[in-house]
């Protein structure tokens, strides 16, 4: 189950969050109930060199804590309240607040690797802090509750972006809480999946060797991880990244080209513990970049299409058609090769 869809204007247009609101409220036969969110690009051009750190706390004293190990490690421009409706089907759990934050200028060389210091440092050690997002103009919104629900608690509408996200969740084998519901963040990655991934211990064992941890209880949130270690640390193209995560079987590497058997045999010897097993479809996208990306045999639906301006991905095709009933260009990705959607401005 779950529902999965994204949004991205390619020309960089910012557009409210109306449009991935209905999208997801088309898919609601998927979700259960027990989590739902939103990511989005382009929402806070006014702090857009700032980290923008979307923090959930359990209660105050785990706020304080956060603030005193934040004033520590980062420089804090300017912090408030994420707003939120009351609203009787989710009733607010948790103090929900938003820092926007620069490194300080000493670590400016490695300003990246230092945030995910910082959030790291936050989610595995102070307890009642989560951080749920962590992007420069750009924030991840999410809660227990279904999508249409966890948009009127945030005001999702409110916002403007040029990249959408949206998740309602069904979950099967990990707990619904507000930190374990969709999109999973690092840095400006993002991600939204439907599914199931095995691999996890394996994946998560993998991540802890180069610093990662995991403290969100949800198996989605290894994919979020992998993406920044192979795309932004070990600089593989997209293509490549995804040759890691959900390569060919070995049958199939046997019958390539010389040159591509040896290219694709070093990346799944390479990266044998970056693999996911499983049943699944996500959707990846960071500020310039929205993927599509099945498990090899897909055994989850997505569909993608695209028009002059938009280009969409979902599990349903029902729910692009519903905000762009004209496409026609629409078609299901292949098992295990990624739809790559690209900013065509600077």
């Amino acid at each position: 189950m779950c529902g999965l869809a994204g949004i991205l204007n390619r020309y960089g247009k910012r557009i409210s969050g109306n449009k991935i609101i209905t999208m997801a409220n088309m898919m609601e036969p998927r979700y259960d109930g027990r989590g739902g969110g939103f990511a989005a690009y382009g929402i806070y051009p006014q702090h857009r060199d700032c980290y923008a750190l979307h923090i959930y706390f359990d209660n105050e004293d785990a706020k304080e804590l956060t603030e005193e190990f934040l004033k520590e490690h980062v420089l804090i421009v300017k912090d408030e309240e994420i707003p939120t409706r009351k609203i009787k089907e989710i009733p607010k759990r948790y103090i929900t607040w938003r820092y926007f934050v620069e490194v300080p200028e000493k670590f400016k060389n490695n300003e990246h690797d230092y945030m995910i210091s910082v959030v790291m440092g936050i989610n595995d050690g102070i307890e009642g802090a989560y951080v749920i997002s962590s992007g420069k103009n750009m924030g991840v919104f999410k809660a227990t509750g279904m999508p249409r629900d966890v948009a009127r608690l945030f005001k999702v509408e409110k916002y403007k972006g040029y990249l959408w996200l949206a998740h309602g969740r069904f979950p099967t084998n990990t707990p619904g809480w507000w930190g374990g519901a969709h999109p999973f963040n690092i840095l400006d990655w993002s991600v939204v999946h439907n599914g199931e991934i095995s691999s996890y211990g394996t994946n998560m064992r993998y991540l802890e060797m180069h610093g990662y941890k995991c403290r969100l209880l949800t198996d989605t949130e290894v994919v979020a991880y992998l993406f920044d270690l192979l795309v932004r640390r070990h600089r593989l193209p997209y293509e490549l990244a995804a040759v890691a995560l959900t390569p060919p079987f070995w049958k199939h590497i046997e019958k390539m080209p010389p040159e591509k058997k040896k290219l694709y045999t070093y990346i799944r010897m390479t990266y044998a513990p970056a693999m996911l097993n499983g049943p699944f479809a996500i959707i990846v996208a960071n500020s310039t970049t929205m993927i599509g990306l099945n498990d090899r045999i897909k055994l989850r639906p997505l569909v993608t299409a695209k028009d002059d301006e938009f280009t969409y991905i979902a599990s349903e095709e029902a729910a692009i058609r519903e905000v762009a009933p004209n496409i026609e260009e629409l078609f299901a990705p292949k098992a295990g090769v990624p739809v790559i959607a690209k900013l065509e401005v600077d």
